[in-house]
């Protein structure tokens, strides 16, 4: 039996930041396709992350 692939549970328009770099502001989800999140951060542009390393804090 194949594994389930993980799946992200954000979704487009969310905002969240990320534990490591509070300097970048609150960002915006663009995407979540599998593990790939891409979010659009104030001081940091458009940063796609790994969702099963990084563990982004839900803000709404």
């Amino acid at each position: 039996m194949a594994p389930i692939p993980f799946r992200s549970f954000l979704v487009p328009g969310q905002l969240v930041s990320h534990p490591d770099h509070p300097e970048w502001g609150e960002g915006q989800v663009q995407s979540a396709i599998g593990k790939r999140v891409t979010v659009m951060f104030p001081h940091a542009g458009k940063v796609a992350v790994d969702a099963t390393v990084v563990q982004l804090n839900v803000l709404s």
